[in-house]
């Protein structure tokens, strides 16, 4: 039952490889770099992150600092209700008024501004500046992540491609071989032992193809979710065809991006410029500081039980202020840890530099490895192919064993498979080495 089941599956692979072929010539193909540009534009992540970079951005600005003034404008209205008793001293008579009423109007407009607080208007203002800039770096690192994964994910997508050729084509092989065994058995050439080993080779070969096809699905619905895809099952025509690797990549120009253009390393140098700016902040406060305060105002005062019955009065008002600060306790303290957090950021800045540099001499020994081992699959493929291409001639001829034939086809997929391999891994080291040092963006470009 079982080998009825497989010859059912595998006589439906031909429609289903038609159909494939039919939706992905409908779909237009696309290259790496309009995948890139339609993720970047539609992608979640990416779209929350700029969100965080626009407020950052809407908060760096000199109102947010305190660098302006503030300018209020209030009224208010009251009044009480009172009884008055009165003694004249020359007479003794008492006099009662009941239900006085006072009233008082005040409206006006009030401005207060600090002219001076010991620079520390002028470090907050920086502060925000920076923040703003990490807001921008995050950006950068998060669009440079996600460049790095969906090329990596696209150059995955065409090795599982050419993998399901090289499955396709090793299916062919052993069909053909069933062929040939199947006639051969008929004219009594060959036993039913080698009828039978070359379907179960055959049949071994078409399950690997079928299981195949579910790993490039898997792939193209990771490249569907990268790209904010809704529908995530939909065939994704890829036109590369062929693992492109980069073999002139330089060591000493790639450390050299990494120091100028890494993302972290110049977030780690912005975040010791904001702990720097914290020690500013406490310092400011050893210098006096000047505020500035003016108004304009109108007062009504109404009075029932006086001999003034009402009085207005409006005008200008202004003033300055200045203080100086003669002790605070949590100064030293506030200090002291200012200067250890500028400590600890420095250290970690180099920390985070050295890591970079024995990341990026990891990944370019690895680089060169893989580029060499692709330069010797190439030519082991080339000698694989001939072996195969001299084994079937024998096999032909009767000269080669069933058992051998297949060792040659085996030897032939295994060689194509590490070509394969070794060509993704050095795309990978390749990603991986530009993403250190600033550059993944040129996929954007190329």
């Amino acid at each position: 039952m079982r080998s009825k089941l497989l010859y059912v599956m595998l006589l439906c692979c031909p429609c289903l490889q038609a159909q494939t072929a039919d939706s992905l010539s409908v779909m237009r193909e696309m290259t790496l770099q309009e995948c890139l540009s339609r993720g970047l534009e539609k992608n979640f992540s990416i779209r929350m992150v700029k969100n965080r970079q626009e407020v950052s951005a809407n908060n760096a600005t000199r109102a947010n600092a305190g660098m302006l003034p503030t300018v209020d404008i209030e009224a208010s209205y009251g009044g009480d209700f009172h009884t008055s008793r009165t003694t004249a001293r020359a007479t003794g008579v008492t006099s009662t008024e009941r239900g006085a009423y006072d009233g008082t109007l005040d409206a006006g407009i009030n401005l207060n501004w600090t002219l001076f607080d010991g620079f520390s208007i002028w470090t907050n203002y920086k502060q925000l500046q920076l923040l703003k800039q990490q807001g921008e770096l995050d950006t950068r690192i998060a669009i440079e992540d996600y460049v790095a994964s969906l090329t990596a994910e696209y150059y995955n997508f065409i090795q599982e491609k050419i993998r399901l050729k090289n499955f396709r084509y090793a299916m062919s092989l052993s069909k053909e071989r069933m062929r040939i065994v199947e006639i051969r058995y008929h004219i009594g050439n060959f036993s039913r032992l080698d009828y039978l080993q070359a379907k179960v080779d055959f049949n071994a070969d078409s399950a690997q193809y079928m299981k195949q096809r579910e790993v490039l699905n898997t792939s193209s619905i990771r490249l569907n979710e990268l790209m904010a895809n809704e529908n995530v099952s939909e065939a994704i025509g890829i036109r590369d065809t062929v693992i492109d690797v980069n073999p002139d990549l330089h060591y000493g120009e790639l450390w050299e991006a990494t120091l100028a253009t890494n993302a972290s390393l110049l977030m780690a140098d912005n975040n010791t410029e904001v702990v720097r700016a914290d020690y500013k902040k406490v310092m400011s406060r050893d210098y006096p500081y000047v505020r500035l305060n003016a108004g304009y105002g109108y007062t009504l005062n109404r009075y029932e039980l006086s001999s003034t019955r009402k009085r207005d009065n409006w005008g200008l008002n202004a003033g300055i202020t200045v203080g100086f600060n003669l002790f605070d306790g949590k100064r030293r303290m506030e200090k002291r840890n200012a200067q250890l957090a500028i400590e600890y950021a420095e250290l970690e800045r180099e920390d985070l530099r050295l890591s970079l540099k024995s990341d990026l001499s990891d990944l370019w020994q690895s680089y060169r490895n893989n580029w060499q081992v692709v330069q010797m699959e190439r030519q082991n493929l080339v000698a694989a192919q001939e072996n195969y291409e001299y084994a079937n001639l024998r096999y032909m001829k009767g000269d080669l064993s069933g058992f051998e034939m297949r060792e040659a086809q085996k030897s032939l997929l295994d060689a194509e498979e590490r070509l394969l391999v070794a060509e993704y891994d050095t795309k990978m080291c390749e990603i991986s080495l530009l993403q250190l040092s600033g550059k993944v963006l040129e996929y954007l470009n190329e």
